[in-house]
């Protein structure tokens, strides 16, 4: 095989290749990824032809003057990070917000008086399209530093049909310019805007009856989601809402049980939605539902930590149930402004109490099947997208040990390197 970039001689070489028939990771496998010393990587194009030891590797591979040899000793090579949870296209800051909760104000109590999510709608409607698209870009930019090879971006801070409509032509925009990948979300049921304050029922039927028509007709979504919460969209409210979509031909996803248990999670299953997202409140029902469905479970350890909260995800519970834990950002301008997928793998170790295995899995291959990916990305996988990365650590213990500085050296996103810290 010819061989346009080689990776050689990593220390350890985590190639999270071991699903079966392109199938999420559950229960213990999550702990047990596939750890190859003296690990190699060939490129050819876009696409992974080879991996395993070096030896392996450099028996196939055929060198030619344009090869690109990366030396990773003492180094560790993992697959890009897929972040399957974000809000990340939005425009302003809600720092004062944060300064609030810190002296005892609570996110809802924020939120009537006129923060949360509505106070980022009202940035957003005001911005241009361009303006809008710069911050979503860069926002991206930061992701792409840390690792993050593949995003999903959700609407949802318009809640009308034009504002909706221009983020939504903003993240297709944002994909087509950006290294990165990114997946879109129409999010228009995640909050009542204030026109519509009183009449949550009525503002829904705006949205299943013109938004969803018209971004399936522009062809701007793969998925819908809805905020299933106490004092926003009910379990009624959300099936009508996620049985329209699927009638359109949308993937779904929830946000679910993320305060109260309402029954999200058991909801998700029961309209196949691709994941359910939160889960801070869910029953054991709920956990139930899960283990025994195809609907991924993903966590946000970034969003418990960022908002002060005592309680966290179950992970210990969900993995150990069978269910297959994704982990993600959550980034967004309110209840968490970090978009580095390294500091949510150190989250998930300390407060969900995942191994570290495990959660490199949750940040990987599993993420990938939370936005339909797993076939193409999430594993160093022969025949899967080259979308790799090199960590200054020499091993995949150290990852969300040496927190809050980035580890990140190279990233090779679909068989090209768009990031080297080496060279700088």
């Amino acid at each position: 095989m010819r061989a346009d970039i080689l990776i050689l001689g990593a220390d350890e070489l985590l190639t999270l290749d071991k699903q079966v028939g392109f199938s999420p990771v559950r229960g213990k496998d999550m702990g047990k990824p596939v750890i190859v010393t003296d690990g190699a990587v060939a490129i050819e194009g876009d696409r992974i032809v080879a991996c395993g030891s070096t030896n392996e590797v450099l028996e196939d591979a055929e060198i030619h003057p344009g090869t690109t040899i990366i030396d990773a000793s003492g180094k560790l090579v993992l697959p890009g990070f897929v972040d399957a949870h974000t809000h990340s296209c939005f425009v302003g800051t809600r720092e004062d917000e944060f300064e609030l909760r810190n002296s005892g104000v609570s996110y809802m109590e924020i939120a009537r008086r006129g923060g949360g999510i509505n106070r980022s709608v009202e940035f957003v409607r005001q911005a241009t399209f361009e303006e809008l698209l710069n911050a979503t870009l860069s926002h991206l930019d930061i992701m792409l530093e840390h690792g993050t090879t593949t995003v999903e971006v959700k609407s949802g801070y318009g809640l009308s049909v034009e504002s909706e409509m221009k983020m939504l032509e903003v993240i297709k925009e944002a994909d087509r310019l950006h290294p990165v990948d990114v997946v879109p979300t129409f999010l228009g049921a995640h909050e009542v805007p204030p026109e519509f304050a009183g009449r949550r029922k009525e503002y829904l039927d705006l949205v299943i009856s013109e938004m969803l028509p018209e971004v399936k007709r522009r062809s701007l979504a793969r998925f819908v989601d809805i905020f299933c919460e106490e004092g926003v969209f009910d379990i009624d409210d959300s099936r009508r809402y996620l049985k329209s979509a699927k009638g359109l031909g949308f993937g779904l996803k929830l946000h679910a049980d993320e305060m109260v248990s309402l029954g999200g999670a058991e909801l998700a299953v029961e309209v196949g939605a691709i994941s359910a997202d939160h889960l801070v409140a869910i029953s054991n029902s709920g956990i139930e539902a899960l283990a025994s469905s195809n609907t991924i479970p993903v966590l946000l350890p970034g969003t418990t930590f960022f908002l002060g909260l005592s309680n966290h995800a179950p992970a210990r519970r969900l993995i150990e149930a069978g269910a297959p834990v994704a982990i993600a950002t959550d980034f967004n301008p309110g209840s968490n402004f970090c978009p580095s997928m390294p500091m949510m793998l150190t989250l998930a170790c300390v407060n969900l109490k995942m191994t570290v295995a495990e959660a490199i899995t949750a940040a990987t291959i599993n993420a990938a099947f939370a936005i339909g990916r797993g076939d193409e990305i999430g594993s160093i996988t022969v025949g899967k997208k080259a979308d790799i990365l090199v960590l200054a650590l020499s091993n995949h213990r150290m990852l969300p040990y040496r927190y809050g500085v980035n580890p990140v050296l190279k990233v090779i996103k679909s068989g090209k390197v768009v990031v080297d810290f080496e060279k700088a």
